[in-house]
């Protein structure tokens, strides 16, 4: 979009100010600047000088002024207020070079004196945003205007001279970091740029544009949700733009009008519209669960994820496909279920892969997490092991662990109540596509044909698929092809097979997707309860633009056309709905609409889409005739360019995309062969089946148009463009019926790094999703609004007389007539005031005037109060200090005494205790003594001392007896013991007697079991034997022995219902040389015949005097005798199995429709019936 010239800008007055009001701060600049701290606290000024580059740029009026807390609290604008001279360049490219400050305009210290009587217009130098030849925006200062021209000063001190009508006017300095882009006075693109840089590095990553909210993708955890954000929006006690607020609104719209909602997400691969989806769910199922299908729903999105999203070389979690997410509402305002639709899935992501890049993340997940039983059912090797993974050599994401993604996986799966045994058949599906890949062709002639080389690849992939793999084999290598009333079957060349290889597996793997959507919205819609309210959330790609775009840039583009449409038509119908409400003077806006871009991708029959259709019908068809037909049907299109080659150039309305035709036709036929589908069809998984099913009902719609047919492929099916032209304007009819709300995501990088602000790649998403059209149209109408309170309440101290007892509309119209604002300018509503750009900057720059004014009469009278306060407030302290003082001295004298007193009365204490212990210890002392001469005074006046000891003699003899009996009762107690003991071994003896005779009874069982054995075995081997004999003799006879044969089983021969005619002798002749073969092949059966007799014949012997113990040996002969029989009755069984396929051969030998090879059948059945009887 090319930058018109705009309107010179008003003055900007705070910048103005003095050195000594202007307050400390060191401003610094990174490509709009490193800004710093967001919220400028208020300052009370308590001295007479402020101190020169302060933070602060908030004032306190007082009195009759008002206070400016009050004034920020009710400007529209928010509270983030910083110094134009703060603000600094937009140009850097590098975000880690820091730009010097910029130099203050202001005069020193010493210069701004009361008795500076300068005006302040002269001071006031104007700032502007100029674009530098390298498409940088820098931040200039005015220095002079002379006519057409105009000298600025740059950030890094440069000087120069440009045209006036190249600098676009910079907004004042209260509108930086608003919430709202529409709040700003000059909505240009450095402004724009600069206040969503300035919100982003303060971690505000949200702004809104009017009716849309702007979503920047910080790369890292913001502290911005969680249940205390989700509580806080509920209850509106946060009302920042945030996609809460958006979910919040779009809710209660739903409750309040009764009409379905919709949030509609766009933008660039990374900009972080997956998560942005995934938040606003959160946010749903916070205020609508409580039935338990909002766990369902969230546990969607780690399927949608595995199986849609791969890592690309701008990010690590690419959605490949767009989806609409419909949630609906219960009369309770409950989620109810929901409903999953997806558009144009990449599929050709899984077969081919840029260097760096991933397949889609499933197949890694599958690698790396599947448990040792899956991995050998499905026989499942690491992911470098397969072509379709290997060719672009990257197979990890960091910081990322497909393992535990895969357990998140089946869990997810569980979940939404897709069964254990579909989930194997899901993996069973998705290694089939991987071994397809490693599927190879062998050349076998000249023209290139090839066959499929039958390795472990093919095997498999048959295998996992539940097909035959000559079947496999035929539909990877041939053709079938209908050619009148014939079939003939035409060999493929390497290319067509390789082609239809990977045909074969895009197709398995798009419509797994599908049916994996499939079953997850019945699992959300079964048994759940609809009221037709719903909340629908699309996320879909944004405009592409590349260095090479191709088929699917071409769809997706379109499709952001549509939707740009819808939304230009929606946010007019809002701007209306508000100026007739307010009943202002309105005549419609006229815009640009994207109309005839969209009539050259629609229009019929020579639009893009149709000449795209009509060029994929012909057999002939490539990428160049079809751009060379685009180039010669729409050259007179105005938004239609044809460029060298395959190329053209489409105008949009984000600005012109050159697009390469080359894949153009492939990618839309997506023809997958009937042989192909055939193949499916017949293979036993019931997941193949289905996907043949739908391929063929598909393939049975009807056509508008001729229809393709190439090679023998019903392509009786809708093209891929024409099929996503159908959705989109499905979809768009859907959206049509509902409340839109609109986000647009942001990457503010390539590198995916946080903090990271690239001035171009952000512009060029803001024009590519629309956020400048926004601008652009608001600029058309009256961008700024406010009300008549806060208008009035705002700059009301502006007017001369006071009109502090008059209404607020008639204070606001009293403001606009005394600063002569032109009619045309602005419209008085009923509730509001609506202005056009640029016209609130006169109002500021008078209001920061007189607050200046304000400001230094402000500064004078509180540097008198503090100093007054200073001196009072010393006098009071050296009274109160002397106070103070004295009772401290006394509360110290007090805490003394007692100190004293309390030492005085546990010295006491003390020594009463020492006292009475030592009374203690002497009177002890005196008992102890006084015992000891009692006692020997008694023991000397004592009695005889002999008697003494006669009585103690006769105590020990009592003391002998006693210990004897208790001797003589512990023998008694072993003996009792050793009689027990004696008792339980004759009973064990009886028992193992027992037992031994049962083992010689059994034993001499077994003996008669084996003879009786040895005996049936003598006799089967003699049947063989006989069998044989008889064999060799009949095969051995003359031919006048089997002529009497002949005549003997002629009874057999009146059975049959043909004879042998004429034609016996002739074949008696013919059949010499096959009987000769037959009689060696019966000759090498007697041979096997009789070893193998002498084999077993052995072994059963052995066995036999094993067990009768003739022969020792270390194992089990009944064990060795069950496993002899059962190898014996194996070798019956093959022996007879290959006598009869003896006889097949022979009789295939000699069987020239004689007599004689049907008296050989007949007897050779007759003996083989008789024999396995």
């Amino acid at each position: 979009m090319s930058q018109k010239s705009r309107p010179p800008p008003n003055f900007q007055s705070i910048k103005s100010l003095p050195g000594d009001l202007r307050l400390m701060g060191s401003p610094t600049s990174d490509q709009f600047g490193k800004f710093g701290d967001a919220k400028l606290g208020h300052s009370d000024m308590t001295s007479s000088s402020i101190p020169e580059n302060s933070d602060s740029r908030d004032v306190v009026v007082d009195n009759g002024v008002g206070s400016m807390d009050q004034v920020n609290e009710d400007s529209p604008y928010g509270t983030n207020v910083v110094s134009v001279e703060d603000r600094p360049s937009s140009g850097d490219e590098d975000s880690d070079s820091v730009a010097p400050p910029v130099p203050s305009v202001s005069a020193s210290r010493s210069e701004h004196r009361w008795g500076d009587t300068n005006s302040y217009a002269a001071k006031k130098k104007l700032q502007s945003w100029f674009q530098l030849p390298s498409g940088r925006w820098e931040l200039a200062k005015t220095l002079s205007i002379s006519g057409t021209e105009s000298v600025i000063a740059l950030p890094d001190e440069k000087v120069l001279k440009v045209q006036t009508e190249s600098l676009v006017p910079a907004n004042p300095d209260i509108l930086d970091g608003v919430d709202d882009l529409m709040q700003l006075s000059y909505l240009n693109e450095p402004s724009v740029l600069y206040n969503l840089q300035y919100r982003y590095n303060q971690n505000m990553i949200y702004t809104k544009a009017g009716p849309v909210l702007v979503a920047i993708n910080p790369f890292k955890k913001v502290p911005l949700y969680g249940n205390e954000y989700i509580e806080a929006y509920k209850r509106k006690k946060n009302d920042n733009p945030h996609v809460y607020a958006i979910t919040d609104t779009a809710i209660r719209e739903m409750i309040r009008d009764e009409v379905n909602q919709s949030i509609i997400i766009s933008g660039e691969s990374g900009a972080g519209k997956t998560e942005t989806a995934k938040i606003a769910m959160q946010y749903l199922a916070a205020l609508g669960g409580g039935s338990g299908i909002e766990y369902e729903i969230l546990k969607t999105n780690p399927i949608l994820e595995a199986f849609g999203n791969a890592k690309t070389l701008r990010n690590d979690n690419s959605s490949r496909f767009g989806k609409l997410i419909e949630i609906y509402f219960s009369e309770t305002g409950k989620i109810s279920g929901a409903r999953i639709q997806t558009f144009l899935l990449e599929k050709s992501r899984v077969v081919q892969c840029t260097d760096g890049e991933r397949s889609y993340h499933i197949f890694y997940q599958l690698c790396a997490g599947a448990p040792l039983t899956l991995r050998e059912k499905l026989n499942l090797k690491s992911a470098s092991e397969y072509k379709y993974l290997s060719q672009s050599n990257c197979y990890s994401i960091t910081g990322v662990n497909d393992a535990e993604q895969f357990q998140i996986v089946m869990e997810a799966l569980d979940v939404v109540h897709i069964s254990k045994e579909d989930q194997q058949s899901v993996f069973a599906m998705l290694t089939a596509v991987l071994w397809l890949g490693n599927i190879s062709f062998n050349v076998i002639d000249n023209e290139n044909h090839v066959e499929v080389l039958a390795d472990e690849s093919l095997i498999t992939v048959a295998d996992l698929i539940g097909c035959d793999v000559e079947e496999l084999k035929l539909a990877l290598s041939t053709r079938k092809m209908k050619v009148g009333n014939d079939n003939i079957i035409q060999k493929l060349n390497l290319s067509q097979a390789t082609d239809t290889r990977d045909a074969l597996a895009k197709s398995i793997y798009a419509c797994l997707f599908e049916w994996l959507v499939e079953q997850i919205n019945k699992s959300l819609a079964v048994g759940k309860r609809r009221t037709g309210r719903s909340i629908s959330i699309l996320d879909i790609y944004g405009f592409e633009s590349f260095d090479r775009n191709s088929f699917e840039q071409f769809c997706i583009n379109y499709a952001n056309e549509r939707l740009q449409q819808h939304f230009n038509r929606h946010l007019f119908k809002l701007e209306q709905e508000e100026y007739i409400q307010d009943g202002i003077d309105w005549t419609k806006v006229e815009f640009e609409d994207n109309q005839d871009c969209l009539g050259l991708f629609e229009k019929k029959p020579l639009g893009l889409l149709s000449l795209l259709d009509e060029e994929s019908t012909f057999p002939n068809g490539t990428d160049l005739t079809f751009a060379n037909k685009l180039k010669q049907h729409l050259k007179s299109n105005s938004c239609f360019r044809g460029e060298r080659d395959k190329a053209f150039a489409v105008r949009h309305y984000a600005g012109e995309v050159s697009y390469d035709t080359s894949g153009f036709l492939e990618k839309n036929r997506d023809l997958l062969h009937m042989d192909s589908i055939q193949l499916l069809s017949s293979c036993s998984c019931h997941l193949p089946q289905k996907f043949a099913s739908n391929m063929l009902a598909q393939s049975e719609k009807p056509v508008v148009g001729p229809l393709y047919k190439s090679g023998g492929a019903d392509s009786q099916k809708l093209s891929v463009a024409t099929k996503f032209k159908s959705q989109l304007f499905q979809l768009m009819q859907r959206l049509e019926s509902t409340t839109p709300h609109f986000i647009r995501c942001i990457k503010p990088n390539n590198l995916q790094s946080p903090g990271l602000y690239e001035q171009e790649l952000v512009l060029q998403q803001l024009r590519c999703c629309g956020v400048l059209e926004v601008v652009r149209i608001s600029r058309s109408g009256f961008p700024t609004r406010m009300s008549h309170q806060k208008f009035s309440r705002r700059y009301g101290f502006l007017l001369s007389e006071n009109v502090a007892s008059q209404d607020p509309l008639s204070v606001s119209v009293a403001i606009l007539h005394q600063f002569d604002i032109l009619p045309e300018m602005f419209q008085v509503g009923y509730t509001k005031l609506f202005f056009r750009t640029g016209q609130i900057g006169v109002l500021e720059d008078t209001r920061n005037r007189t607050l200046h004014g304000v400001l230094r009469v402000q500064s004078c009278f509180r540097g008198h109060q503090a100093r007054r306060y200073l001196k009072e407030l010393r006098s009071g302290i050296d009274t109160l200090q002397s106070f103070v003082r004295g009772e401290k001295a006394r509360r110290e004298y007090e805490v003394l005494i007692q100190k004293h007193r309390a030492a005085v009365i546990i010295q006491r204490k003390i020594k009463t205790r020492l006292a009475e212990k030592t009374m203690k210890r002497v009177y002890g002392a005196s008992i102890v003594i006084q015992s000891a001469i009692r006692g020997w005074l008694v023991r000397r006046y004592s009695g005889d001392i002999g008697l003494l000891k006669l009585t103690s003699t006769k105590a020990n003899e009592s003391d002998e007896v006693l210990v004897k009996a208790s001797v003589l009762a512990e023998l008694q107690r072993r003996v009792l013991k050793a009689e027990a003991a004696l008792r339980e071994k004759e009973e064990e003896n009886d028992i193992l007697h027992q037992r031994l005779q049962q083992y010689e009874s059994r034993w001499s069982e077994y003996e008669l079991k084996m003879k009786s054995m040895e005996e049936v075995w003598q006799k089967q081997m003699r049947s063989l034997q006989s069998s044989l004999s008889i064999a060799k003799k009949s095969l051995a006879i003359d031919d006048s022995a089997r002529s009497s044969d002949a005549s003997v089983n002629a009874s057999d021969d009146r059975e049959c219902s043909w004879d042998t005619g004429s034609n016996h002798k002739g074949q008696e002749s013919n059949g010499l040389r096959p009987m000769s073969a037959g009689l060696s092949v019966i000759s090498r059966l007697a041979e096997e015949f009789e070893q193998r007799s002498q084999v077993f014949g052995d072994d059963a012997k052995f066995l036999v005097e094993v067990k009768s113990g003739q022969v020792d040996a270390s194992l089990n002969p009944d064990k060795e005798l069950r496993r002899l029989k059962q190898m014996f009755e194996a070798w019956k069984k093959d022996y007879g199995s290959r006598l009869r396929e003896t006889k097949v051969i022979l009789h295939k030998l000699g069987n020239d429709e004689g007599a004689i090879d049907r008296v050989k059948k007949k007897w050779w059945t007759r003996r083989n019936s008789t024999r396995m009887s």
